[in-house]
């Protein structure tokens, strides 16, 4: 539904957007990863048709961004990180005034007009002036004007930014509904524990190259090959790490207080046994479980922190 082909996009003798390709299918989540200044807006900005690229190309539903920049913003919707208001408007005349945009007329108009507004949950506040909605609420509005055509396609930047955590837990239910009857949703957040709770996929990108692309446990498991444990004892570590350190397999101990985190060759199965070969050994063992490297960890590991 949505693609990347080969997108770059130069200011000057900065390169935004350097050679990145990827896809996202329809009724998905993509996950656009970066630090502040890495490309994500400008490559969005490009697939809402806001801006042209240098070279390469975006399409949505098959349509290019420059050949058919009209008919990719039929199917496309548009959610900015930050979206300009009227004044002396209130939520029913705002959504009217953009279904009007997109040709929306008559009895069209208003089933589009009480479909988003019942599913974004401001029917209740039609009638409220915009300047007295809280920050979720204009959010609400915000992904309101982007569904009001009703498009296949999604583009979200930053989204959750500055919502407390009742209204990001709302807002992800409503993505996951809309990726559920088959809407592609590209999406950039910083809050990375959310985006690895409700993406298909994620991209990683820095100073406009595309570091990672896939599943976050194929990145895991490319980042991470072996498999890590973590732990906690009862009292001294020093019995725990000379018993590691005698078994074969055992890599990358480390220690932190009474917490033993260890990296180890096998499969579930194996860890099994080393527990029960810990116990029988005399260790003290009060907690033991599987590492799963998170997507935090995941970026840290990736990204360098440049900036250009």
């Amino acid at each position: 539904m949505i693609e990347i082909r080969r997108l770059h996009r130069q200011f000057g003798q900065t390169w935004a957007v350097n050679d990145i390709s990827f896809d996202v299918p329809a009724g998905k989540v993509f996950g656009y990863i970066g630090p502040n200044g890495a490309g994500k807006t400008t490559s969005m900005r490009i697939l809402a048709t806001l801006d042209n690229p240098t070279y390469g190309d975006a399409l949505v539903d098959g349509y290019s961004v420059i050949k058919d920049p009209d008919r990719v913003r039929q199917r496309l919707g548009f959610m900015p990180d930050a979206f300009g208001t009227y004044p002396n408007v209130n939520c029913h005349e705002y959504l009217d005034f953009f279904a009007r945009a997109y040709g929306l007329a008559g009895s069209d108009r208003r089933r589009a007009l009480d479909r988003v507004m019942s599913f974004t949950g401001l029917d209740e506040l039609a009638e409220k002036p915009i300047r007295g909605l809280s920050k979720g609420m204009k959010q609400r509005l915000c992904l309101g004007r982007a569904l009001i055509h009703d498009p296949p396609a999604l583009v979200m930047d930053e989204p959750a930014a500055g919502l407390d955590p009742r209204a990001r837990i709302e807002l992800r239910d409503m993505i996951n509904h809309l990726a559920a009857i088959g809407k592609s949703i590209l999406i950039s957040s910083h809050i990375l524990t959310e985006l690895a709770e409700m993406c298909d996929r994620v991209a990683i990108i820095e100073r406009g190259r595309l570091l990672v692309n896939g599943t976050v446990d194929e990145i895991r498991s490319k980042l991470v090959p072996n498999r890590e444990v973590k732990l906690r004892v009862l009292g001294d570590t020093t019995p725990i790490e000379g018993w590691l350190g005698q078994q074969p397999g055992i890599s990358r101990v480390q220690v932190e207080g009474d917490s033993v985190r260890f990296a180890h060759n096998g499969q579930r199965e194996d860890e099994a046994e080393m527990l029960r070969a810990m116990i029988l050994a005399g260790l003290r063992i009060a907690e033991f479980g599987s590492h799963i490297t998170s997507l935090e960890e995941v970026f840290m590991r990736v990204t360098k922190g440049e900036v250009q």
